[in-house]
């Protein structure tokens, strides 16, 4: 399905991937060479940065290629874990962890674990978060804009895949989260610019909006109950699992909140990204619901976003396009590759190696991590070149079943119950692999989400018994780490800046209502 690119559309492309490189680059020399500025870009991040920069990072080709390919299978059901982010995890974050992340200084989500638990329980959440990225994050991320690029372009899927790595990795591992956050703001424009070109571009082609509205007596957010992938019950604890996990309790998410300049921006940069979260997935979702007009029973749907810009794209728009589909590959992975590094220089190398490095030692040890994380990306995504069996989209979410349900206790209880133990958040957090696989192999037609809600609500109550069993720590010890009403209002030398529209309880008000609207409109 290769593309002979006019000289437009290849240069387009190349200005975009060397600003990118250069962007990246300058903002390595900014930043001082100590941990703070190197993990967490030295605490400067506004709001619209923050809000911009986790739904670049979340935003990749598992969306642009792969819930694109999902929807058009499986219809406008697809957007239903998109949004209810919004409505779930986001305000897990927004509500009940965040002024906890920021009261507390903290550079990694596992630090929260350790003061509330032990090192114990911090290392067994490094251990599975990293299992996440490494094998969920960078190899699918990799593989679905490898295989855009090979479908586009002819290019051999490895190669692509090694070219994608590498230019990413060159600015990640050189400036930290500042050249992180930097590439991806501008990397989001592009995205949403090429997606709503794409987007347009397929609604003429199917017949306009008419054929947009056709397909809305085919919404629903809710299957029944037997469907195979989306079913009604994932709501009852799938969902709340997967979603608490990454947006509340991912290193990955977190991390651009614990770089805010105070608990006002972390928290208005929260609700920037609702919005960007409701819009972004409906450029995504659209285009597939009309695309059947235009080709038809396509046999792999994850290749329906590069068949739709070769059909429908000019001369330049192809390159602008290209270029938001690598713009997302690159915003997700440098996320990821930081995010790892972070964990294994600040909760496993200071942590249990060298409690006492320098601030350049740590930097140095963060750049060995992200190398050697890139290489093991590499090396995993061998292993989904030969999936095919559903889009690469719904794997993903598979594959996050089977380590998230241990983290979400953890987190929950944890917070939410001051009599949570040490003891019973290990028994979570271990459970959680082997209940999932026993349960896949058991019963290999039960659809994944309900699988993930059992496994997170046996989780639960491992947790809470074992804890009813053993000792808690005492109130002394949990000052600080436990939720309260308290912890609802920004402290008192912030309350001045939520006066009036700057109040963040308004804009999420707003959002919270539409995404509603859409879930009782389409039920």
């Amino acid at each position: 399905m290769d593309i002979n690119l006019s000289t437009l559309d290849l240069a387009i492309f190349g200005i975009y991937i060397l600003g990118v490189l250069l962007l990246g680059l300058y903002a390595s020399r900014k930043g001082k060479q100590t941990k703070r500025d190197y993990f967490l870009a030295g605490d400067k991040l506004p709001w619209w940065m923050i809000g911009g920069s986790i739904i670049a990072a979340n935003i990749s080709s598992h969306h642009l290629v792969g819930a694109m390919g999902a929807a058009y299978d499986r219809g406008f059901v697809v957007i239903a874990m998109e949004w209810g982010a919004i409505l779930v995890g986001f305000n897990a974050l927004l509500w009940i962890f965040l002024p906890f992340y920021i009261r507390n200084g903290f550079y990694t989500v596992p630090e929260f674990l350790q003061r509330r638990f032990g090192a114990a329980a911090r290392s067994v959440y490094a251990f599975l978060i990293l299992l996440t990225y490494v094998f969920v994050e960078i190899s699918a991320v990799l593989y679905l804009g490898a295989l855009a690029l090979h479908a586009l372009l002819g290019i051999p899927v490895f190669t692509s895949v090694l070219v994608l790595a590498a230019l990413t990795g060159i600015y990640t591992i050189l400036g930290g989260l500042r050249a992180v956050i930097w590439t991806e703001m501008m990397q989001l424009g592009i995205l949403v610019i090429g997606g709503a070109i794409l987007t347009v571009a397929t609604m003429n082609a199917a017949g306009g909006i008419d054929a947009l509205t056709a397909t809305m007596q085919d919404w629903h957010l809710f299957l029944p109950a037997d469907d195979p992938d989306f079913p009604w019950t994932m709501y009852l604890g799938g969902v709340l699992c997967i979603s608490t996990f990454y947006c509340a309790t991912n290193q990955f998410i977190v991390q651009r909140v614990l770089a805010a300049k105070n608990e006002w921006h972390a928290r208005m940069g929260v609700i920037f990204g609702d919005y960007l979260k409701f819009l972004v997935p409906l450029i995504i979702t659209l285009p597939a619901l009309v695309a059947y007009k235009i080709v038809p029973d396509l046999e792999k749907p994850d290749l329906l976003f590069p068949m739709l810009v070769k059909m429908l794209l000019p001369s330049g728009l192809v390159g602008l396009v290209m270029a938001g589909l690598i713009a997302a590959v690159m915003s997700h992975l440098s996320g990821a590759i930081n995010s790892c590094t972070t964990i294994l220089t600040v909760d496993v190398y200071l942590a249990f190696f060298k409690k006492d490095a320098s601030e350049s030692e740590a930097v140095r040890f963060g750049r060995l991590a992200g190398t050697i994380i890139i290489v093991l990306g590499i090396l995993c995504t061998i292993l989904l070149m030969s999936y095919s069996d559903k889009p690469i989209f719904i794997y993903l979410m598979n594959a996050y079943g089977l380590f998230t349900p241990g983290i979400a206790t953890m987190f929950l209880l944890g917070i939410l119950w001051k009599r949570t133990t040490e003891a019973g958040a290990l028994t979570a957090g271990l459970l959680t692999i082997p209940l999932s696989l026993l349960l896949e192999y058991s019963f290999p037609s039960m659809p994944f989400f309900n699988r993930t809600g059992i496994v997170f609500w046996i989780c639960m109550l491992a947790c809470a018994v074992v804890s009813l069993a053993t000792k808690p720590k005492t109130e002394a010890e949990l000052k600080g780490l436990i939720w309260s009403r308290e912890s609802l209002t920004l402290e008192p030398h912030e309350k001045e800046m939520q006066r009036g529209w700057r109040n963040p309880a308004i804009w999420w008000a707003l959002i919270t209502a539409l995404v509603l609207f859409f879930y009782i409109r389409f039920p």
